[in-house]
């Protein structure tokens, strides 16, 4: 059964990386879910991704580099002052400066880094290293 998009595909794509996969086929193919991996690839933890449409919610095809570590959402959905954004950085990364918070704000799904540089703050939506 199918209740979070987004974790489903979270774990599919942790579950491919320490198989050492080379690609990986996310469904369904949800907004949500592309914008994160568009996060993703601007990081460099995956190498591409592409959609295709199957006739039931489509695919994304998404092609790995092998530098996931881990990956995963954070759940609840905590808001995060901009503020406040070191203490969850320390919280859910493993070291300062290693792997990104991928949250949701007024200017889009972006990474820590750039929610710092903007300013703003969000909800958390998952994290990568």
């Amino acid at each position: 059964m199918l209740l979070d998009p987004l974790n489903d595909a979270m774990a599919t794509i942790r579950n491919a990386e320490q198989a050492g996969k080379g690609e990986c086929h996310v469904r369904p193919a949800s907004k949500l879910v592309g914008l994160v991996l568009t996060v993703m690839t601007e990081f460099g933890y995956v190498g591409g991704f592409e959609r295709v449409e199957d006739g039931r919610g489509g695919i994304y095809q998404v092609r790995l580099k092998g530098s996931i570590n881990n990956c995963g959402v954070i759940k609840p959905r905590f808001s995060v002052r901009r503020t406040e954004l070191d203490k969850w950085e320390a919280r859910y990364l493993p070291a300062q400066d290693f792997g990104v918070l991928i949250l949701t704000t007024t200017a889009g799904v972006v990474g820590h880094t750039r929610a710092k540089e903007l300013g703003v703050g969000g909800k958390l939506l998952a994290y990568v290293y």
